[in-house]
């Protein structure tokens, strides 16, 4: 029949998988008996009935005689005193060498205070916070929702702010057997057995690693081991918890079985789903912030994040601290993410962003490093390229007037630096750079499948979508009436008629193509900006203006762009909030996805519209000198300078990038501190100031996370993304700018996170959602637009074709770059005789920037034959670079697989490995009942 356990660990081992879980007390051995757990004495809270509430059931406000009750019953101990007796003794430097140092430290700390994380017995731990105004007139829902919480089995404990008269905090509790309950309705994963094996092979080969690695000197990326807590734990085999199976789960303190981050997404779980009025759409606490019955919801955080003391000799006082102290300072920011501590804390949601946040900025450095050395090549060959010295030296070609009122002719010379400077951006580097991008963003995708599958089983994600993915509750209530059997679970639930989703899903779209062409409008108006600025730069009186007129115009176009863009922003947000409402999705994650989506096309075409204009269509139908083409008959449309129009574009990204990021930036972090720091001047002024605050009262003060959640930090790390893949054959600097502001960037969400907003409900993910879709798409539509710009915008392709077929070196052979341009900005240059048109000025000749044939030719100002050779050589290249580039993508997507071969061996077994000890433990229970009752057993199935 079955093969024992041991005949299957002396066939093969398995490799140990690093579990991140805690495998809830730090001992290295296994309970004697799987039933051990009942011997253990039950908690106090567990041996009391859940009547028992520090507050009357009854829904009034403190009395008097509460609110006077002495403060250290509530008052948290200061940050550099220790933390709740029931800490984790993980949080301590573990090293033998300061055991005396530990045993000292851990006394201190069983000495001290309760902290604000507590009720008033000291004993049940705070796993919720609620708070609500005593002038709020919602008093009968919040009374009703009170005592359905109670019902549910939650155990609630009222306490006034220090800092506001109004303010009423409610604490909620989560007994055990409330936790059990819900914990296997939600079908949560929790340890099932702690196994490690290692052959006698394998751990010689462990043994010489670490010899070898011992040599080698010490990464400074890496984090100091000493000060964080053991979070390699022993290996744990993890099932969906059961009560009627709780033998099988090695529980060996009932306090820290369900870890804090565990307990607050079951409370939240209870708030979701709990009543406030009779009917079924009257549920849930979204609903009640909404109304205003209460004016927050969060769990609290472990206490304060600093200490008089340092980390290194007296430990870190709480996850929050040890949080800040290694991973939200800037002064270790060329550190690695503890990520296993960040999703410990804030659940493996923000883990997962981190842990994409982190990949992305690894994989920037090479992007980084390739494109600063192709504008380092730029820069060293800008003096010595043939065009820029044949524009700098053409002091007697006279260009053509810019407009036809009040404007002169000017020299070509005058536009030398413009034409040093585009060469900086515009060189033989630029194809090489496209390509290795457009590689780079597969690569970095495809290694990111595979990390992902890393983190998704070490934090034991693998089968968690399937089992635990909710209803909204606003899904439920709206279409309660109308169910439908699951055929997954078997079980009725509510269902959205087709025809009401598709109404609604056309009224989206609708709404979507509406913005889209408000922003459209806006690009338009932009448009007409340029070419009014176009005409009063070059007809300026100021002669520093009037010579610099390109930079001029090109400068306010992208200032009065990036108002407009952060302008809109804060509408699309607003209507994609709506839209995203009116559609009911049925999930949080279609929630997410639905709004994430409508965020970046809004957000996307906004910042990109007026940048595909610069590239592809500035300076493409202008005309020619007496045959302008005008809009509204009025304005001339622009022209391109002659050395290209790649530096309008490249100045285009580079002041959006970087404003945009700035703007961020001080959104994300200034405006919290600024008004953190307003509320605490507020505390202070009502008196409030010298007191020792709770910790509610602390989290209370600080900012909620946003409403969206992570839309908004994946969606300004995708747009630069996008900015950093899609035209950076015109700005090979993007990947360096990203990767300077990641690396702020990490830091900084991280202190936001950690110090500036309340701690966010722990949920759980297995990947990014909807934007790795968005990612592949942006990769496959930035190789589309590179070709475009390297063929249409950049001059690449006119001097490839002018030194192959026309230039000096047709006959002798391409040998060098520059003696074969020679000639190519006259070749590029045709002539006007303006002596044909009396509006312009008397004198004969003037040069325009196209390949058209001269006045005296048979067919004057026709396209000659190298205008046709150089489009039918954008064309060609066009199609050879983009079969080119996808098909080295997709062969790469096919040699790297999503998953590692050896996670995928080591899932496969612990899957059969798992199966067998569950057949073990229930044959060793049911024969342990057997021999208790004086029942013959067997080594069989009963």
């Amino acid at each position: 029949m079955h093969t024992s356990i041991s005949e299957v660990l002396k066939e093969k081992t398995l490799k140990p998988s690093r579990r991140s879980l805690p495998c809830l007390a730090q001992s290295q051995t296994h309970p004697h008996g799987l039933h051990h757990f009942l011997s253990i004495p039950l908690s106090p809270e567990s041996t009391k009935t859940h009547t028992t509430h520090s507050v009357s059931t009854s829904c009034t406000h403190i009395t008097p005689q509460t609110t006077e009750a002495p403060k250290d019953q509530y008052v948290e101990v200061s940050e550099a005193g220790g933390f709740e007796s029931r800490v984790e003794e993980s949080l301590l430097i573990q090293k033998p060498v300061w055991r005396a140092k530990l045993e000292a430290r851990t006394e201190s700390i069983k000495s001290a205070k309760p902290s604000g994380l507590l009720f008033r017995d000291g004993k049940k731990r705070i796993d919720y916070i609620l708070v609500y105004k005593k002038s709020s007139p919602q008093v009968e829902k919040r009374c009703t929702f009170e005592r359905n919480l109670r019902a549910e089995g939650l155990m609630l404990e009222k306490e006034p702010s220090l800092t506001n008269n109004d303010i009423m905090f409610v604490k909620i509790h989560a007994p055990w057997d409330t936790l059990c309950k819900y914990a296997e309705q939600m079908n949560i994963r929790m340890p099932f057995r702690k196994k490690c094996y290692f052959s006698d092979w394998k751990k010689k080969a462990m043994g010489r690693c670490r010899q070898i690695k011992s040599w080698l000197p010490r990464n400074p990326m890496k984090l100091d081991k000493e000060a964080l807590p053991d979070l390699e734990e022993t290996d744990c085999y993890t099932a969906p918890f059961s009560r009627a199976r709780m033998h099988h789960f090695t529980i060996n303190n009932r306090e820290t079985f369900f870890s804090n981050s565990t307990r607050s997404r079951i409370v939240h779980h209870v708030l979701q789903r709990t009543k406030y009025e009779d009917g079924k759409s009257k549920m849930g606490i979204n609903r009640l912030l909404s109304n205003s019955t209460y004016e927050a919801a969060f769990p609290p955080h472990e206490g304060g994040y600093k200490s008089r003391h340092p980390i290194k000799t007296h430990g870190a006082q709480n996850h929050r601290h040890l949080l800040y102290e290694r991973w939200a300072r800037w002064g270790i920011w060329y550190k690695y993410q503890p990520l296993d501590l960040i999703r410990r804390y804030f659940g493996e949601k923000i883990g997962l962003y981190f842990a994409w946040l982190g990949w992305y900025t690894g994989m920037l450095i090479p992007a980084a490093l390739v494109g600063l050395f192709v504008f380092l090549y730029g820069l060293f060959t800008m003096d010595s390229s043939q065009v820029s010295k044949e524009i700098c030296e053409a002091n007697t070609t006279i260009m053509c007037p810019m407009c036809e009122e009040n404007c002169s002719s000017w020299k070509l010379s005058d536009s030398c630096v413009y034409a040093k400077v585009t060469h900086l951006f515009d060189n033989g580097g630029t194809v090489f750079f496209a390509i290795f991008m457009a590689i780079w963003a597969t690569v970095f995708l495809e290694f990111w499948k595979r990390r992902r599958a890393e983190l998704t089983y070490d934090w034991d994600l693998i089968d968690w979508e399937e089992e635990e993915e909710e209803l909204r509750p606003q899904f439920e209530a709206k279409y309660s009436r109308v169910e439908r059997v699951n055929p997954i679970s078997g079980k009725p639930e509510p269902f959205q008629p087709f025809t009401d989703k598709l109404s609604r899903l056309m009224v989206s779209v609708s709404g979507i193509f509406f913005m889209i062409s408000l922003v459209l409008t806006a690009v338009f108006a932009v448009v007409v900006f340029r070419l009014i600025a176009m005409e009063k730069f070059a007809s300026f009186q100021w002669e520093f203006v009037k010579k610099n007129w390109q930079f001029a115009t090109s400068g306010t176009g992208v200032f009065i762009n990036f108002i407009i863009i952060m302008s809109l922003n804060v509408v699309y947000e607003k209507v994609a909030y709506l839209l995203t409402n009116l559609e009911h999705p049925r999930t949080e994650s279609e929630w997410e996805n639905s709004f994430a989506l409508k965020m970046f096309l809004f957000q996307f075409v906004n910042l990109n519209s007026s940048t595909f204009y610069i590239a592809f269509f500035l300076g493409r139908f202008a005309g020619r000198p007496g045959k302008y083409n005008k809009l509204f008959n009025r304005w001339r449309l622009e022209e391109c300078h002659p050395s290209g129009c790649l530096i309008d574009l490249c100045l285009q990204m580079g002041v959006i990038m970087v404003f945009k990021q700035m703007w961020n930036n001080f959104m994300e972090l200034g405006y919290p501190l600024l008004q953190n720091w307003w509320s605490r001047r507020k505390i202070r002024k009502r008196g409030g100031g010298g007191t020792q605050l709770p910790q509610w009262d602390k989290d209370w003060t600080l900012q909620p996370m946003n409403a969206h959640g992570l839309v908004d930090e994946y969606l300004e790390m995708v747009l630069q993304f996008g900015f950093t893949t899609i035209f950076v054959a015109a700005f090979p600097l993007a990947p360096l700018l990203a990767l300077l502001n990641n690396i702020i960037e990490i830091r900084l969400d991280a202190y936001k996170f950690v110090t500036q907003w309340r701690r966010p409900m722990p949920a759980r993910a297995t990947d990014i959602g909807i934007w790795h879709g968005i990612l592949e798409g942006i990769g496959v539509l930035a190789v589309i637009t590179n070709a475009f710009v390297i063929a249409i915008t950049s001059d690449y392709i006119p001097r490839f074709v002018y030194a192959f077929k026309y230039g000096p070196c047709v006959d002798k052979g391409y040998h060098h770059e520059n003696r074969c341009l020679m000639g190519y900005v006259n070749s590029s240059l045709s002539v006007f005789d303006r002596g044909e048109n009396n509006s312009l000025a008397p004198s004969r000749y003037c040069r325009y920037r196209d390949y058209r044939a001269p006045p005296w030719s048979a067919e004057p100002y026709e396209f000659t034959l190298q205008f046709w050779h150089v489009l039918a050589a954008r064309l060609a290249f066009i199609i050879v670079f983009e079969h080119l580039v996808f098909g080295i993508k997709s062969f790469i997507a096919y040699l790297i697989p999503d998953m590692p071969k050896d996670l995928c061996d080591r899932m496969r077994r612990e899957k059969y490995l798992m199966q067998e000890m569950i057949y073990e433990a229930e044959l060793e229970h049911l024969q342990k009942e057997r021999k208790k009752n004086g029942r013959r057993y067997h080594h069989e199935w009963p």
